[in-house]
């Protein structure tokens, strides 16, 4: 036999590298589908990648290969279904994790955050924070690398949330108005700067608090399945809002969209920390409903707890239940003006307006319905949000993020 190559072996080989092309091209599409809970199994995912169930086993099989998932050995099928069963696939129990961190006025946490969005590990919050963003940051991050040297786990990278609007392209905190941090602070680089000299490895990201509690809903909780997802909660102080849009976040031409704590839901309200009187910022906040209630806000546990605690205990007395309607009026009224700019198809609630649509989810869906021209037609639902700590599981989203769009490049480097 010459020592030419034989055509068939070729052609094979032809058709074995452009599967593998393929496969590599859909490994961040695959991924994801399993991140986000939309492919249980391996039959959901070649359906969703629209690819043959060789292509699709091969993807599963080098995520595998990767720690990423766990493709179940043995598959199986529900009682009472027909059709081949499938394997399931799961995402690896000691995989890599991201390193998160939220920074709020009461304190701070460390997480590490695992695909799907699950909490590995937290460290326990500090309840002050320093004017010297470098130096909270730096304390976070020791807490965030203390877990990791505990855990064993690889790190892919590190995200931060903080209760500021975060400006594109520099990430600057323009608005950190509770944390009493210098305006324009430049916390991402600030962040990566402390991330890199703890020696932890892969990039570092920050955003707005609010907007990565939206990113998370969308992908594990509340929001998951709606194209425009609209996201108003109260942190520990003031009021954030977030949208998603066709599935990806909305923040503007620079980082600054949704600043929804500076609409005028009370003209002759509070002064606001902005210049303006009557904002939802100072008007529908943990603050704003201890005021409302009559009640001293005390120094043993964070403002955000609090009033959670007072509506939870002391709804039945009057002067509480009336703060409460005040404040889910002027919700109402916010939440009207964004239904009628924005349209989305959900809108979702956290933080302390979680707990006022659990105490009288009637009466606000209610004020929106009649002063907004999209609730009236039919209503837009209005939904709790459901994660614990979202906004720490969306700053590791930000981290995860290179890792979903190109898991071999992001693993490689």
């Amino acid at each position: 036999m010459s020592g030419d190559a034989d055509p068939r072996t070729a052609g094979e080989r032809t058709t074995s590298r452009a599967r593998l092309d393929r496969g590599r091209g859909a490994l961040g599409p695959a991924l994801e589908l399993v991140h986000t809970g939309r492919a249980p199994t391996r039959a959901v995912l070649t359906a969703e990648l629209g690819v043959t169930r060789a292509t699709a086993g091969a993807v599963a099989a080098e995520l595998e290969a990767l720690g990423l998932i766990r493709v179940d050995a043995r598959p199986g099928a529900a009682a009472g279904s027909q059709g081949r069963p499938s394997h399931r696939l799961e995402i690896a129990d000691e995989g890599p994790v991201a390193l998160a961190a939220q920074v709020h006025a009461d304190g701070f946490r460390a997480a590490l955050v695992g695909l799907g969005g699950r909490i590995v590990a937290t460290a326990p919050g500090c309840e002050t924070v320093d004017a010297d963003p470098a130096k909270v940051l730096r304390s976070v991050v020791e807490a965030g690398a203390e877990l990791l040297r505990t855990t064993g786990r690889r790190c892919v990278g590190a995200g931060l949330a903080v209760p500021s609007a975060v400006a594109e392209p520099d990430g600057l905190a323009l608005n950190p108005l509770h944390l009493a941090w210098p305006v324009g602070a430049p916390v991402r680089r600030t962040f990566a700067e402390c991330v890199r000299d703890a020696g932890i490895t892969g990039p570092a990201f920050a955003g707005n608090d609010v907007n990565l509690a939206a990113l998370a809903e969308h992908r594990h909780g509340a929001g998951r399945g709606a194209r425009d997802l609209l996201c108003v909660a109260t942190g520990h102080r003031g009021v954030g809002g977030a949208l998603v849009l066709d599935g990806r976040l909305h923040t503007g031409s620079s980082g600054l969209a949704l600043e929804v704590g500076h609409l005028t839901v009370n003209p002759e309200g509070r002064p606001c920390h902005c210049g303006s009187r009557g904002c939802l910022d100072v008007e529908a906040d943990p603050l704003a409903l201890l005021v409302e209630a009559g009640r001293e806000p005390g120094p043993e546990v964070s403002l955000l707890q609090q009033a959670n605690d007072l509506l939870r205990t002391q709804y039945g007395d009057p002067a509480v239940r009336r703060a409460a309607e005040a404040l889910i009026d002027r919700l109402g009224l916010g939440l009207a003006g964004l239904v009628n700019i924005l349209n989305p198809d959900r809108i979702i609630l956290g933080g302390l307006h979680r707990t006022l649509l659990d105490a009288d989810a009637h009466r606000l869906r209610a004020v929106v319905a009649d002063r907004s021209l999209w609730g009236q037609s039919g209503g837009v639902p209005i939904l709790p949000c459901t994660l614990d700590h979202n906004s720490l599981v969306g700053a590791a989203e930000l981290a995860w993020q290179p890792v979903l769009d190109d898991p071999l490049g992001a693993l490689a480097a």
